[in-house]
């Protein structure tokens, strides 16, 4: 049985749809009752347990077993980027961790677990290293200092420990997000809206609309998660993008595509956001590369056209 935290949410439940569509056994850990709209995302999709993540940490701390474990796809914690709560974010995003690794390793429980690219801030260099770590917000903090942890601990444990440093994400089962949603989610949600896509005008030296992000399907984190799973015992923090940075227009008008019509207009750059802005991203991904991963990427076209497909199968649902 595989146990995966956050398998109601975005990623957590792509990830547990392709564990079960595989035949494994499935133990979700989340809040079902306390974050609307994500109970939808695991409709029909038979999971052998769930449990509520508060529940489940107490049993953690409790050293219960939970009997054959597989794997911890560690995908909870706040991932609310404009949180400022830093003690909501230690608790969640850092002590949490910290307790269901200790509880992993003494079991030599293979361990994955979901990063942020929002550890580099506004650095221009995206490889692992902690020289390029200067987040900007208090969520990256919170995802850093577990980072650190597992850099001072994963080479004594014996058994997987991985990081996943994931870059901008978007695809199927998104929508309870809200403004934490992928831009393109966003983007197409205001296509349907209104029929018009809403971009940045230029900053930091960018035209408008040409900040530059590195936008990568979750079908694409799933597979880097599943791959490090399975095999020999490893331990590292690795990026998870498809290495090529790619402009917001791009994905606006890759979004029009699909959708059929729309345009795009240019807003005012948000003041609160001077200095607290990623411009620009693109996952250096040579240490996932050496690390045996040798799958390619979504290009953003196929991405968006799969991603907008399931959107609107989802849509009717939301209204």
């Amino acid at each position: 049985m595989y146990i995966v935290t956050g398998g109601a949410g975005f990623i957590g439940s792509n990830l547990v749809r392709d564990l079960v569509s595989d035949g494994e056994r499935v133990m979700v850990v989340d809040d079902l009752t306390g974050r609307a709209g994500v109970q939808a995302n695991l409709a029909g999709c038979a999971v052998s347990d769930c449990l509520n993540m508060r529940d489940f940490i107490s049993a953690v701390c409790a050293g219960r077993s939970f009997g054959e474990v597989a794997g911890v796809f560690h995908q909870g914690a706040c991932a609310d980027t404009t949180c400022m709560d830093c003690r909501h974010l230690w608790r969640d995003n850092y002590k949490y961790s910290v307790q269901l690794l200790l509880w992993a390793a003494a079991r030599r429980i293979p361990f994955v677990y979901a990063s942020s690219a929002a550890v580099y801030g506004a650095s221009q260099a995206y490889r692992e290293q902690p020289e390029n770590e200067n987040p900007l917000n208090p969520y990256a903090c919170s995802k850093l200092l577990f980072d650190r942890y597992v850099r001072r601990h994963c080479g004594h444990v014996g058994s997987t420990v991985v990081g996943l440093r994931y870059f901008n994400v978007y695809g199927p089962t998104e929508a309870h997000k809200g403004p934490m949603a992928s831009t393109a989610y966003q983007l197409w949600r205001q296509l349907c809206d209104g029929g018009v896509a809403k971009l940045f005008m230029g900053t930091d030296g960018y035209g408008d609309g040409e900040q530059r992000r590195d936008f990568v399907h979750v079908s694409d984190v799933v597979k880097v998660n599943r791959y490090f799973m399975a095999g020999p015992p490893r331990c590292g923090i690795f990026n998870v993008g498809t290495g090529n940075s790619r402009s917001f227009n791009d994905l606006a008008r890759a979004i029009i595509s699909e959708h059929g019509s729309g345009a795009i207009e240019y807003v005012p750059f948000p003041e609160h956001l001077h200095g607290r802005y990623q411009s620009f991203t693109q996952a250096d991904i040579a240490g996932l590369r050496q690390a045996g991963y040798g799958e390619e990427f979504l290009p953003l076209e196929d991405g968006v056209a799969n991603a907008v497909l399931m959107w609107r199968s989802e849509l009717p649902r939301l209204l």
